[in-house]
């Protein structure tokens, strides 16, 4: 980057933080710290937790998987609308009227402490590891940038949040993230004006799209009801309905978010704002990954887009066989190029024959590519073992920082550095939250201070912090690392929206009969992910089915052996 891209950089972070931390002064106890004392507006709630979801991974993972798999992600977030009226109806006013801290404490409310603590734990497992693999992914840019190890940018990334949600607590985090979504959509809008711009200049929207389209990349509404297919309109609406309506109702991260709404009609309308905007959100994202896609049908792309890898190769002795593989990978190149002006060309005479023959010559030539990418990547892997051979992560950042204009480079990396540092921030939080809540305040010191609360809070902050560092360190192995967040999530989600679902609806079941349900549950639910039967998305249902079915099948087991020993007796 250069230096007016590192200025845009570090002004840009330097006011978001600055921003919280003078939002945030004068906390004094844990309601303030925790909660912001429940006094937010509804826009600041709904730009809150839209911040908290946006991730970096967001930013990094949703293009470059558009790049390489098309727009089909989109249907992922088919469910969320739905999602939200639900919660609108049910969860908000319970909670709201209950005036709880986290989700968990209604639970015991409901059944006992034995389930309150479990579904804690489930949200702390999962949370935790998530968080890590969000802080990993801003750790790539600098990475990527400096040409260092990802270590030490991991470190000093995750140093760096930490600290901050440390002093500041939720207030601080939804002041920053109102200010972080604005520059972020500002963001966004350019970064797509920006890769049209780019593109030749008889290339438009319209002819990119349909380049896309013929390489199968615009995919993004599939009907098919293939359980063993990740992303189609039915997994989307009932898978993840599910995991939306686990996420943003059982979730502490989320739940903490519009818990801070002054009233119910401003929690209401912060999560209906959510569900309006996120899809077209997600949409565009995805569009500019596609738009990458056409741009580089008339540039030679690299072959492998994390370049820390490639580098190693050309040290390597391994690094004639990279070349010359690299020189094929040009000219292949060269020939799509001229394909695609063939193929373009086709499309202005709306000349179907045409279209076709050079779209089989486009397909030809994509196959041949995959081949060279694949011998690259078996090089990587000789060359060193432990390599991270998926760039998916990569393709984005690669794009812009060897394209954009100065100044907007530093602008787009503050943007993915905004939204890591938001939804890491509401994930340390809410893990800090539910341990001071659900297992310190329970347990441990029932009769504290507000001053030894607050100071508990602040040291579980620092310690999930540390925790999610240590995760970020290791997460460079889990692929698409937007993918990996959200099957991580769908282990867990299920069980835990099961148990509040049977907490709201199904009176008859006592706490005993949901508590062994949902480890029941959470069992099956992990057994079928590792035996790979079916697609991630659907183990939301299959989870929070099962905590229903097993917990009514047990109540009614205790019922009639209860019933018969009274007879007995």
């Amino acid at each position: 980057m250069s230096t007016i891209d590192w200025i845009v950089l570090f002004i840009t972070l330097l006011l978001i933080i600055s921003f919280g931390i003078f939002k945030s002064r004068n906390i004094k106890n844990i309601d303030g710290y925790l909660l912001g004392n429940r006094s937010l507006p509804w826009y600041n709630v709904g730009f809150s937790v839209m911040a908290t979801q946006a991730s970096a991974i967001t930013f990094l993972s949703a293009p470059g998987l558009a790049y390489s798999s098309g727009m089909s992600f989109v249907q992922f977030y088919f469910g969320l609308p739905l999602a939200m009226i639900v919660l609108c109806i049910t969860f908000v006013p319970i909670f709201h009227r209950l005036k709880v801290y986290t989700a968990y404490e209604f639970l015991e409310k409901r059944f006992d402490v034995k389930t309150r603590s479990l579904t804690a734990a489930l949200f702390l497992i999962q949370r935790g590891i998530s968080t890590g693999i969000t802080i990993f992914a801003p750790s790539i840019i600098l990475s990527t940038i400096l040409h260092i190890d990802v270590t030490y940018t991991t470190l000093v990334i995750g140093s760096m949040v930490v600290l901050y949600t440390v002093y500041g607590g939720t207030k601080a985090v939804s002041y920053t993230q109102l200010l972080q979504m604005a520059i972020i959509f500002s963001g966004l809008l350019a970064a797509g004006f920006m890769v049209i711009h780019l593109l030749p200049s008889e290339i438009g929207l319209k002819e990119a799209l349909h380049i896309a389209g013929k390489s199968g990349k615009t995919n993004a509404i599939d009907f098919t009801f293939d359980l063993s297919n990740q992303y189609t309109v039915w997994t989307g609406l009932i898978g993840g309905f599910f995991l939306q309506l686990s996420y943003f109702g059982t979730d502490q991260s989320q739940v903490g978010r519009y818990l801070t709404g002054s009233s119910i009609r401003d929690s209401r309308m912060g999560l209906l704002m959510n569900g309006l905007l996120k899809v077209p959100m997600q949409f565009c994202i995805l569009l500019i990954g596609i738009l990458v896609f056409a741009y580089y049908q008339y540039h030679t792309p690299p072959i492998f887009f994390n370049s820390i890898e490639t580098d190693k190769l050309l040290q390597s002795e391994y690094k004639d066989e990279y070349r010359t593989i690299l020189e094929n990978h040009q000219k292949l190149s060269a020939e799509k190029t001229l394909v695609i002006h063939e193929l373009t060309k086709e499309v202005h005479q709306e000349n179907d024959a045409g279209i076709d023959t050079s779209r089989a010559k486009l397909a030809h030539l994509n196959d041949q590519s995959k081949q060279l990418r694949e011998r690259v990547i078996a090089l990587i892997e000789k060359n060193d073992a432990t390599a991270d051979v998926n760039d998916n992560n990569y393709i984005f950042l690669s794009f812009i920082t060897s394209t954009f204009p100065k100044g907007f480079i530093g602008l787009l990396i503050a943007i993915i550095f905004l939204a890591s540092m938001g939804a890491t921030a509401s994930a340390i939080n809410s893990l800090a939250s539910t341990t001071v809540i659900d297992i310190y305040k329970r347990f441990v010191n029932k009769n504290g201070s507000e001053t030894s609360y607050l100071r508990a809070s602040r040291l579980c902050t620092l310690l999930w912090g540390v925790f999610t560092v240590i995760i970020a360190l290791y997460a460079s192995k889990l692929g698409n690392l937007l993918e990996a967040v959200n099957i991580l999530g769908s282990l867990f989600y299920g069980t835990i929206l099961g148990i509040f679902l049977v907490a709201f609806y199904f009176k008859s079941i006592k706490g005993q009969a949901v508590f062994w349900a949902a480890v029941l549950s959470e069992i099956v639910v992990v057994t079928i992910w590792n035996l790979d039967i079916i697609a991630f998305l659907w183990l939301n249902l299959i989870g929070c089915m099962a905590v229903i079915i097993i917990g009514l099948v047990l109540q009614s087991i205790w019922k009639d052996s209860n019933t018969q020993k009274s007879l007995t007796n």
